[in-house]
């Protein structure tokens, strides 16, 4: 389960069984009824009946849904990687390619998704392999720029890891891009940010073409 904060994980549960199956759902309640509240309001300046049966629920069900798309502000990634910090002799490129982001335009406040490939070079201590689609996450699951959300991945492993170098680069489509203003379906962003080693042109070249390469 991903990792929220014990405030959010303590403040409510709400705990469902349909035909054998059991759905606990755990949120901050303040938060929600507030959220809500303003969505009750936007539906009716939108031209809907907030009152009519399929939305009656709509409002608590879109500040739900913020709550956990933007959990990431509960989280500390450098406390993630410090949770799992080894030290090992080993000087290789570690790669991690094809972590799944999914993150929200600050702009429109829109999902962008597609996926990150992060490498870093150890100088002295490695970390555990899922401590960085963790950190991915808690930076995702905010507002964000694929700009901005780029730099933090690669400076928080950086200055926690303090390794020979990192690389980061992030491809995803926007829907702010495709639902709307310039409805281009097709188009991907891709952003990178390198340290240390991977300035280097033939370090970066290995870390490129590692990532676009086939285990097949």
């Amino acid at each position: 389960m991903t990792q929220l904060s014990d405030k959010i994980l303590n403040d409510i549960s709400e705990e469902s069984e349909f035909e054998g199956y059991v759905k606990i759902d755990r949120y901050n309640s303040e938060k929600i009824e507030s959220i809500a509240a303003h969505y009750h309001d936007i539906l009716g300046k939108l031209g809907e009946d907030p009152s009519r049966e399929g939305l009656l629920k709509t409002p608590e069900r879109v500040a739900k849904s913020l709550q956990f798309l933007t959990h990431g502000y509960d989280m500390k990634p450098a406390e993630i990687l410090k949770s799992a910090m080894f030290k090992e002799d080993y000087s290789q490129m570690v790669v991690v390619k094809d972590i799944e982001v999914y993150s929200m335009c600050e702009h429109h406040m829109l999902p962008f998704f597609g996926k990150a490939h992060i490498a870093y070079i150890p100088n002295g201590h490695i970390v555990g392999l899922s401590k960085i689609p963790r950190v991915v996450d808690a930076f995702a699951r905010r507002l964000q720029v694929q700009e901005r959300l780029t730099n933090e991945i690669r400076d928080c492993i950086q200055d926690t890891l303090k390794p020979a170098g990192v690389a980061v680069v992030i491809e995803c489509k926007h829907l702010c891009m495709a639902m709307r203003g310039a409805q281009k379906q097709n188009s991907v962003t891709t952003t990178s940010a390198f340290t240390g080693e991977f300035v280097n042109e033939k370090t970066r070249a290995e870390f490129l073409r590692l990532i676009t390469a086939s285990l097949d």
